[in-house]
C-alpha cells in the first residue's frame, strides 16, 4: 500500500461573524484556497484528480454540493470533481482522512482535502429543525429517541456533562480560556502564523445581505480576528453562564467564525509527479463513535485507540491540535491521556482564534503541520469532539 503525503496546508485567518470575510461567498471563499494549494504545491491544476470538502451547514449557499461549486470557482478545470462531507465539527478531518486512503489505495494520486464554513451567511442550526418542546428536532427519528431519550440539539448541554464528569471547575474552565488568547496573541505577535495563512481581500455584508466595499480599499485579512490582545481573567469570569448553576460560558467555548482551509495529499508517484518535497507524512488515522448524549467525549477513548493502533505512546507525540469547541474538552482529554498540557495547541485554539465548524479539521491539521515544522518537531496528532458522539485523531510525521 502506498503512503499518503501532505505537500501542501493552507488556511484562511478567522474572522468573526459579521466580520472581514463576511461578504464571500463560501465556494468563493473555498475557490481561493484550492488556488493556494495547487500554487504552493507548483500543481498543474489539472493534476487534481478529486476535492473532498468538509461543510457542516450544508444548506443555502453552502449547498448543492459546496465541494463543486468551489472547484467551479478556482483555476481548477472542469474535468476536477467534488464531494462534500458531512462529519459535523470533524468534516475536513474526515476529508484528509479520505483523501488519505483515496491516494494510499493507488486509485489517485493527487488529492486536495479541504473544508468551508460561512457562519455569518449560513448560520449555524439552519441545516436542522430547532429543538421541538420534547427536545428533538426532526433528525432524531423515533428509534433513536427511544435509545437515547435523552439526546440534545445544544452541545452546552455535553460541555457541562464534561465539566462535571471531570470535576473540571468553572475558575479552570476560565483559566483555560485566558491562556488560549495569550497564546493566540502571542503567535500572532510574533508572525509564526504567517506562512499557513492565506491573505484576502477584506469584504463585509452590507445591510442588504450583498458584499460591501471594504471600509479601507485594498484591505487585507491576514490575522485571526477573533484573539483578544487584551483578555482578562476577570473579564472571562464575569461573562454570563450559559446554563444557570453551570460552569461553561461564551467565553470558555469556541467562537463562532467564517474560514477556509485545506491540505493537498499525495502519494508516492503523486510526488514524482509533481516533483514536489512534502510538509509531512499521515502515520495513523483513527475514527470512533461513542455516547451521543455526553457527545464531546469521543476524542478521549479515539485517542487511546489511535495510540494502541500506531504503537506510539502518548509522550511520543510532540505536539497536540485538541479542538476547544469547548474548554472542558480539551482539559479532560489531559486527564484522559496524560499528555503533557505545554505541547496542547501551542499557539492557542479555537477558543482565541475561532472555530468555522466544517473547515476546522483542516486548520487544525495547517496549524499543527507547520508548528511542527517551527519547532522542529516530529510527531503531530490533532483530535475533535463532532456532533453525534464522534471523533477523528490524525497523527503527522513531519518530514
Amino acid at each position: 500500500m502506498s503512503e499518503a503525503f501532505i505537500v501542501a496546508a493552507v488556511r484562511t485567518a478567522g474572522a468573526r461573524k459579521g466580520g472581514r470575510l463576511s461578504g464571500w461567498h463560501p465556494a468563493d471563499l473555498a475557490g481561493q484556497v484550492l488556488n493556494s494549494l495547487v500554487d504552493r504545491a507548483q500543481a498543474p491544476p489539472g493534476a487534481v484528480e478529486d476535492v473532498i470538502m468538509g461543510c457542516v451547514g450544508q444548506v443555502g449557499e453552502q449547498g448543492f454540493n459546496i465541494a463543486r461549486s468551489a472547484v467551479l470557482a478556482s483555476r481548477l478545470p472542469e474535468s476536477v470533481p467534488g464531494t462534500s462531507v458531512d462529519r459535523q465539527c470533524g468534516s475536513s478531518q474526515q476529508a484528509i482522512h479520505f483523501a488519505a486512503q483515496a491516494v494510499m489505495s493507488g486509485t489517485m494520486d493527487i488529492v486536495i482535502a479541504a473544508g468551508v464554513e460561512s457562519m455569518t451567511r449560513v448560520p449555524m442550526g439552519l441545516s436542522v429543525a430547532l429543538p421541538q418542546k420534547n427536545g428533538f428536532g426532526f433528525y432524531v427519528g423515533p428509534a433513536m429517541a427511544a435509545r437515547y431519550p435523552n439526546v440534545e440539539f445544544s452541545q452546552f448541554i455535553g460541555a457541562e456533562m464534561m465539566a462535571k464528569k471531570y470535576d473540571l471547575t468553572k475558575d479552570a474552565l476560565d483559566e483555560y480560556a485566558l491562556h488560549s488568547h495569550q497564546l493566540g496573541a502571542a503567535a500572532v505577535r510574533s508572525g509564526v502564523f504567517r506562512d499557513e495563512i492565506l491573505p484576502l481581500e477584506v469584504r463585509r455584508v452590507s445591510a442588504g445581505g450583498n458584499a460591501a466595499p471594504p471600509d479601507v480599499p485594498g484591505e487585507i485579512h491576514d490575522t485571526d480576528e477573533g484573539v483578544r490582545f487584551d483578555a482578562s481573567l476577570e473579564g472571562i469570569r464575569n461573562v454570563k453562564l450559559i446554563a444557570e448553576g453551570g460552569r461553561v460560558t461564551a467565553a470558555t467555548a469556541s467562537q463562532i467564525c467564517d474560514g477556509a482551509a485545506g491540505v493537498l495529499i499525495a502519494n508516492e508517484r503523486g510526488l514524482k509527479r509533481l516533483g514536489a518535497k512534502p510538509l509531512a507524512r499521515i502515520h495513523h488515522m483513527t475514527m470512533l463513535g461513542h455516547d451521543p448524549v455526553i457527545m464531546l467525549e469521543a476524542p478521549l477513548p479515539a485517542t487511546q485507540t489511535a495510540l494502541r493502533k500506531s504503537g506510539l505512546s502518548i509522550n511520543d507525540i510532540d505536539l497536540f491540535e485538541v479542538n476547544e469547541a469547548f474548554a472542558p474538552v480539551p482539559l479532560a482529554w489531559i486527564k484522559a491521556t496524560g499528555a503533557d498540557p505545554k505541547r496542547l495547541n501551542v499557539h492557542g485554539g479555537a477558543i482565541a482564534l475561532g472555530h468555522p465548524l466544517g473547515a476546522s479539521g483542516a486548520k487544525l491539521m495547517t496549524t499543527l503541520v507547520y508548528s511542527l515544522r517551527t519547532h522542529g518537531k516530529r510527531y503531530g496528532l490533532q483530535t475533535m469532539c463532532e456532533g453525534g458522539g464522534m471523533a477523528n485523531v490524525t497523527v503527522v510525521e513531519r518530514i
